[in-house]
């Protein structure tokens, strides 16, 4: 008997260690990431509260507040990404307000960004930034929200 291989398949962890309500279901992160992710990934999304958050901003960027997002990659051992995406809940629903945004779009665009950092994507020259924004803008897209922009 021949032995049929599965193609690998992105594992995704999540964490939730803020009490905010309005963190979308494991599922529905789980189907965003594998949107963004190759079939070859290790990834850890870790919700956080405003604490924890701006703490990781100022240990690992040197930046005193609370940001949104922050990605942590730790290589591509074998082609496969692997690292942790930690969001903050609570400053992404006052975001999404503030923007006049669906607070669940707005977490599936943060959760896009962040894996698509650890990817190797980045934002930091004009053309870094349209290429990243053009592949969120996609991934989005096809998942059924709208341009984040």
């Amino acid at each position: 008997m021949r032995r049929t291989e599965r193609a690998p398949e992105a594992r995704i962890a999540i964490q939730r260690a803020s009490r905010a309500g309005h963190i979308p279901g494991d599922r529905r992160l789980r189907a965003w990431a594998r949107a963004a992710l190759p079939a070859k990934a290790r990834v850890t999304v870790r919700y956080v509260a405003s604490a924890e958050a701006r703490r990781l901003n100022r240990e690992f960027r040197g930046k005193d507040c609370v940001t949104n997002v922050l990605s942590f990659a730790y290589g591509a051992a074998h082609g496969t990404v692997e690292g942790d995406v930690v969001i903050c809940a609570a400053l992404v629903a006052r975001e999404a307000r503030a923007q006049g945004k669906r607070v669940e779009a707005h977490h599936a665009h943060l959760l896009v960004h962040g894996l698509l950092h650890l990817r190797g994507y980045d934002h930091e020259r004009e053309a870094d930034a349209r290429r990243m924004e053009r592949r969120e803008r996609s991934i989005l897209g096809n998942l059924g929200f709208p341009d984040p922009y």
